[in-house]
């Protein structure tokens, strides 16, 4: 069978991949990006769903508008208001997901041969979205605190991008946050080189003491001209439930039509009755509850594996302590003339009972191979304790 031409820009996902491998029984996984199912508030979800059905069952079972549910864009607003950035309903589509926000953003913008710059590293699944329309794809660097905005300067000035897409808080892979002032600098950029920016934040609500600088989309208001140049994606996978597949796109006006036409010929509108749901729980006032709970458990994981990774592997590695998120970004030093491959050290790993996932695929250029990421977020604390406990066993074995 002859398939398009450009399938040949991309592979499968190294991380779906992995999960092939994961059927041994007992192994504890570190690879996936996945919220932990005991982390869904079922009653709550429950009660807003029979409150979907019991109050406006015609509109929750029935095709709706493209652009959302308008019940629910309401209370996307609100949400996102509490979070300080003042959006109307009209000024978001609701979207299959977050990655649906993406896919529509590729689809409308970019045309083959453009370039786009990402993080490196970067969310895995952009990089191949991004690609399969034809980006080529540029890698700013970060550091721990997040793209460096020098580097980012000097490759905006020459390439000229179709937009850059960035994760500022807590980002994923790296985990890291863009601090206040870069986060302000990224939007001068935005004015200076009249770029579009895409912020992804799937994370931001998970923050662990502190709450985060506000987003780029909160804190465009301070710098003038810069929300026309901005893109904003959100969702509620990793905070309620992946299952729903709610997630949001802020743009402005031109933009969110091009998007809204894409959408209705991939899906015609996001399921009515998720959003009828999302929207019932949203009124219901459980959220603030559900986060503070969720940021807690996700905090004391975080914490623990901190720990076990500084006692079980010691100078063998280095990483920044996350302060919100799902991600531990580590790299191998090779010290003491030990492991520096990472792929080497997953399958290593892997036979001692344990998981993770190497980072090169994270990088749209220049590879670090030494570098890897682990998830904290499905594992409690034992399982996390004795999983780098492998860890250790595994890098030793090398």
């Amino acid at each position: 069978m002859q398939f398009a031409d450009r399938l040949n820009n991309v592979e499968t996902s190294a991380i779906r991949e992995l999960f092939k491998l994961l059927g041994k029984p007992g192994i504890i996984s570190f690879a996936g990006g996945f919220p932990d199912p005991a982390m869904f508030d079922v009653e709550g979800l429950k009660q807003a769903s029979s409150t979907a059905l019991n109050e406006e069952a015609g509109a929750a079972l029935q095709y709706g508008a493209t652009e959302g549910y308008q019940p629910l864009r309401e209370q996307l607003g609100s949400f996102m208001a509490g979070k300080g950035a003042s959006v109307a309903p009209q000024e978001l589509i609701v979207t299959t997901g977050s990655q649906q926000a993406l896919d529509l953003i590729g689809k409308t913008l970019i045309s083959s041969g453009d370039k786009v710059i990402v993080e490196g590293p970067t969310f895995l699944a952009t990089i191949q979205c991004f690609r399969l329309y034809g980006a080529e794809l540029i890698s700013a660097p970060i550091d721990a605190q997040g793209v460096r905005t020098d580097e980012l300067e000097k490759l905006m000035a020459e390439h000229q991008p179709k937009f850059v897409y960035l994760i500022p808080t807590f980002g994923n892979p790296s985990g890291v946050m863009l601090s206040l002032e870069r986060r302000k600098k990224v939007l001068e950029l935005a004015v200076k080189y009249n770029t579009l920016i895409v912020e992804d934040d799937p994370y931001g609500d998970l923050y662990f003491g502190a709450p985060p600088p506000p987003s780029l989309l909160a804190l465009s208001d301070t710098v003038p001209g810069s929300r026309d140049l901005l893109a904003h994606c959100g969702s509620l996978s990793k905070v309620l439930s992946p299952g729903l597949r709610i997630g949001w796109l802020i743009a402005q006006p031109e933009l969110l039509a091009k998007a809204t036409m894409c959408k209705q010929f991939s899906d015609a509108h996001t399921s009515t009755f998720a959003q009828a749901t999302a929207a019932q729980y949203l009124r219901g006032g459980r959220m603030p509850a559900t986060l503070a709970h969720v940021r807690q458990v996700y905090a004391d994981r975080a914490r623990a594996m901190g720990e076990a990774l500084r006692r079980e592997l010691g100078d063998a590695i280095e990483f920044e302590q996350p302060g919100g998120g799902l991600f531990f970004w580590a790299r191998l030093t090779g010290a003491h003339g030990g492991l520096k491959d990472a792929g080497e050290f997953a399958k290593r790993a892997i036979e001692q009972g344990v998981a993770f996932v190497p980072g090169a695929p994270f990088y749209a250029a220049n590879a670090d191979a030494s570098t890897f990421r682990l998830s904290f977020a499905t594992a409690d604390v034992a399982k996390i304790e004795e999983g780098v406990a492998r860890l250790g066993r595994a890098l030793a074995a090398a």
